[in-house]
C-alpha cells in the first residue's frame, strides 16, 4: 500500500458551549485538513489523481462548511442562525455527523474522514482513508485513523 495526502482549507466559526472556558463563545478558525488515502499504484505509478480527489473533497467542504458556523444540534444558537438565513452545519443532524454532538476539532476530523471515505468508496480503484488530521489553530489539531 502507498499513502498519498491532500489538503483542504476552510474558514468557519464554531462554539463549544458544553465545555468551560472561552470556547463557549462564538469564534472562528482558519481550518486545515490533511486527508491521507492508501491504495496500490496503478500501471502509471499513481494511487489516485490528486486533482480529482482534492476537487471532490474541497467541493464538499465549500458547500457544507466554508464560511459557515459549525454548531451542535443542541446549541441554542443553531436554530436562530438558520432562521436568520446563515449557513450552519449542525453536528448531530447531518447524516454524516448524526452521532457527533459538538463541533470539536476531533469531531471535524471524524466528519472529514467519513466524507473522504464516501468519496473514495465511489472510485473503481480500491482505496481507503488511512488518516485525517485537522488543524483549527496553529497549536491545536486532531488526528483520526479510521
Amino acid at each position: 500500500m502507498t499513502n498519498v495526502s491532500i489538503r483542504v482549507r476552510f474558514e468557519a466559526g464554531h462554539r463549544l458551549p458544553q465545555l468551560p472556558g472561552k470556547c463557549h463563545n462564538l469564534h472562528g478558525h482558519s481550518w486545515q485538513g490533511w486527508i491521507t488515502v492508501a491504495g496500490t499504484m496503478n500501471d502509471q505509478d499513481v494511487v489516485v489523481d490528486f486533482g480529482e480527489l482534492k476537487a471532490a473533497l474541497q467541493r464538499w467542504v465549500d458547500q457544507n462548511l466554508d464560511h459557515g458556523m459549525l454548531l451542535g444540534a443542541e446549541d441554542e444558537w443553531a436554530a436562530r442562525l438558520v432562521d436568520g438565513g446563515l449557513k450552519v452545519f449542525r453536528f448531530g443532524e447531518h447524516r454524516l455527523a448524526r452521532d457527533l454532538s459538538w463541533p470539536t476539532v476531533e469531531a471535524v476530523a471524524e466528519l472529514l474522514s467519513r466524507v473522504a471515505a464516501e468519496i473514495v468508496g465511489g472510485y473503481t480503484t480500491p482505496l481507503r482513508v488511512a488518516r485525517v488530521v485537522v488543524q483549527e489553530t496553529e497549536n491545536n489539531r486532531a488526528e483520526v485513523a479510521p
